[in-house]
């Protein structure tokens, strides 16, 4: 894709200290001024956040990641131009960085969040429908909590996954995402189980961790913060 060209090469880093300890450098993408404005008063209350640019499409953002190098964006989804999910799964390809996703449209459970952590989101925080000044206020912790969790993740391009993971369904059971293969009719008994926990942007880890178990994998529980 030909809106996201250059966004790969990385630049070297902005660092912008306070009392000699670097910024964690925040790139705020927004159609909306009012939430642009919130979240960079928000941001920048914490001391160890920085907000160095803030758009309002995708377009606007790809040239401040070139000029800003930041170390997360958050993200909305609708905007004009090019929505977010489109952006994000062109960045995650050309130039993977941590995003915190912050949109009305990223509500718990709906497809637009299993989506977005799928394409490579690290979270999400919820836009508020009504009163957005003073229910953003009530958010600012988690916002900035999210941020620095988002931070400190590793973040590869979607590319780098095995290609059977672009195959599968668009459905989220286990029938689909582990393939149904004949098994022996007898198994040696076992008391052992595997116990998995990831966050809210380990989504897409497990599904990989899954696809790769042989048939004779003793039972797994996964704990999965939604």
């Amino acid at each position: 894709m030909g809106e996201l060209n250059g966004i790969e090469a990385y630049l070297p880093k902005l660092h912008i200290r306070e009392n000699g300890v670097s910024k964690i450098k925040v790139l705020v993408i927004d159609d909306s001024a009012l939430i642009r404005q919130m979240l960079t008063k928000i941001i920048n209350s914490a001391h160890d956040l920085e907000v160095v640019g803030t758009a309002a499409d995708p377009y606007i953002a790809r040239d401040k990641i070139k000029r800003f190098n930041p170390d997360v964006l958050t993200l909305d989804v609708e905007m004009p131009r090019m929505d977010g999910l489109a952006f994000l799964s062109n960045l995650m390809r050309l130039r993977p960085m941590p995003v915190v996703m912050v949109s009305a449209l990223t509500q718990k459970g709906a497809d637009t969040t299993l989506q977005a952590l799928e394409l490579g989101a690290m979270d999400f925080i919820s836009k508020p429908q009504i009163d957005i000044a003073q229910t953003f206020e009530s958010y600012s912790e988690e916002i900035i909590s999210k941020i620095r969790t988002a931070a400190g993740a590793r973040v590869r391009p979607l590319s780098s996954l095995p290609e059977k993971i672009f195959k599968v369904p668009p459905k989220y059971s286990a029938d689909v995402i582990i393939e149904n293969t004949p098994r022996p009719r007898h198994f040696r008994t076992t008391e052992k189980i595997i116990a998995v926990g990831a966050s809210t942007g380990g989504t897409e880890a497990i599904k990989i961790l899954l696809m790769q178990m042989p048939p004779h994998t003793p039972g797994i529980l996964i704990s999965q913060h939604r």
